[in-house]
């Protein structure tokens, strides 16, 4: 979608006043903005071309403030992958040599977790701008190197964090911030998937390199793949960072073709306030897909659907014409006749109403990504970015967070402990609200 489009479907026209105050990092999204951009080009480079860097490709091919000047990967059949759609690109092995590169004025960085801190810090040390996927890095510590190395020489920095762009989520997060919803007092996540993560791989040899989700010396798995989204939207909806995590994780299904990652994980994080947010995901069932709902004393969204449902739908007529109506149209299992009242057996019938149209729902089967779920916007905002050189506000802290409580979670996991995050490891933080 266009930026016009796009700020429609936000129902924030111009994103002016109040809107942009509170979500000010969409102000690349503007008109303005765009206008400030109006014949520039973003020079970006790829380091990492294989599912994620492609996914990344198809959406720069739509771009036209977007010049990819170089690709990068080791492994050559990616990089000829990629090289078909960018003919003039220099093609690299090293990504040491891209970054010595004065045409490229931004990197995208695609590439296996536990390279994430490394390139970053080195992208940021050449003096180029960055967008590197989630998760932001691979431990607690490197993390904070990466956050402390972009607050020492400046620049751009951008994290995966694609739902801060999707207009489904802005709205709901509108919506909930405005008390729609009543009081948040819980936050429920699932993420179902019936894919056993494993890549096709040419040769022996080449297992652990191109199947890296499956080993923890590459990866976090579950946590820092999935559920650092979550924890992002978590801390939106609830306006503040959870206090402590516990959990459990295990390999359950997968568990005879020597990966060491869990196919299964659960976790808890409780916020000051005692409210909790779950985060629940398997790989050997998709049936119930995603589920990501902000759940109000007044009322419920999904966030995947853009679906706002009430406790308490606006009554049909007298209390006896609705029991009549229930009991003929089979709605009622239970019918509660004795009782004060039936609200509680016919609440949760209550149809739900969109916060926008035509949403395309993510599934979650897919690890390589979804339409329409915000990837776009963002890139678009780092392509502004490179070009401009401004940093959008709040997003790098909010990416910061979700990181390290995804690590912090799987660390809760792994020791079967309750954790909390270490105060060396705190930084200044503003809520979304």
């Amino acid at each position: 979608m266009n930026r016009k489009e796009f700020l429609a479907d936000c129902g924030a026209k111009g994103l002016a006043g109040v809107a942009l105050s509170l979500f000010p990092w969409l102000e690349s999204c503007t008109p303005k903005a765009q206008q400030e951009i109006k014949g520039e080009k973003a020079r970006i480079g790829i380091i990492g071309t294989g599912s994620r860097g492609l996914f990344h490709i198809k959406n720069l091919l739509q771009m036209p403030e977007v010049e990819v000047v170089a690709l990068c990967d080791d492994y050559r059949p990616h990089l000829e992958d990629a090289a078909q759609y960018f003919p003039k690109a220099k093609l690299y092995d090293d990504y040491h040599r891209l970054l010595e590169d004065s045409n490229v004025k931004g990197v995208i960085i695609a590439t296996p977790l536990y390279l994430h801190g490394r390139m970053t810090i080195d992208a940021l040390e050449a003096g180029k701008r960055v967008f590197c996927e989630k998760s932001m890095a691979f431990t607690l510590d490197e993390a904070l190197e990466v956050y402390k190395c972009r607050e020492r020489v400046g620049g751009v920095l951008l994290i995966g964090q694609q739902r801060l762009f999707d207009p489904k989520y802005v709205k709901a997060m509108q919506m909930i911030h405005e008390g729609k919803i009543g009081k948040v007092v819980g936050v429920r996540n699932y993420w179902y998937r019936n894919n056993d993560w494993r890549r096709e791989v040419p040769s022996p040899e080449l297992e652990r390199r191109i199947n890296w989700r499956l080993y923890s010396e590459y990866s976090r798995g579950l946590m820092t793949e999935l559920a650092c989204h979550q924890l992002q939207n978590g801390s939106w909806a609830m306006g503040m960072l959870p206090e402590k995590v516990m959990g459990s994780g295990s390999l359950i299904h997968w568990n005879k073709d020597g990966r060491d990652v869990y196919d299964t994980v659960c976790a808890i994080f409780t916020y000051p306030n005692g409210v909790n947010m779950t985060f629940e995901s398997i790989i050997s069932n998709k049936h119930f897909g995603m589920g990501e709902q902000i759940l109000g004393s007044e009322g419920t969204i999904d966030l995947v659907t853009a679906m706002h449902y009430t406790d308490e739908p606006a009554p049909k007529g007298s209390g006896m014409h609705q029991l009549v109506e229930q009991i003929e149209n089979g709605l009622m299992s239970n019918s509660v006749f004795a009782g004060t009242s039936w609200a509680a057996e016919t609440r949760a019938l209550a149809p739900g109403l969109p916060i926008m149209q035509n949403v395309k729902v993510v599934s979650g089967e897919s690890s390589v990504g979804a339409e329409a779920d915000g990837s776009k916007e963002l890139i678009e905002a780092f392509a502004h970015a490179v070009i401009t050189g401004k940093q959008p506000e709040k997003v790098l802290e909010e990416s910061y967070y979700a990181t390290q409580f995804a690590l912090l979670a799987d660390k809760a996991m792994k020791e079967g402990a309750i954790l909390t995050l270490d105060e060396k490891y705190k930084i200044p933080y503003e809520p979304l609200k």
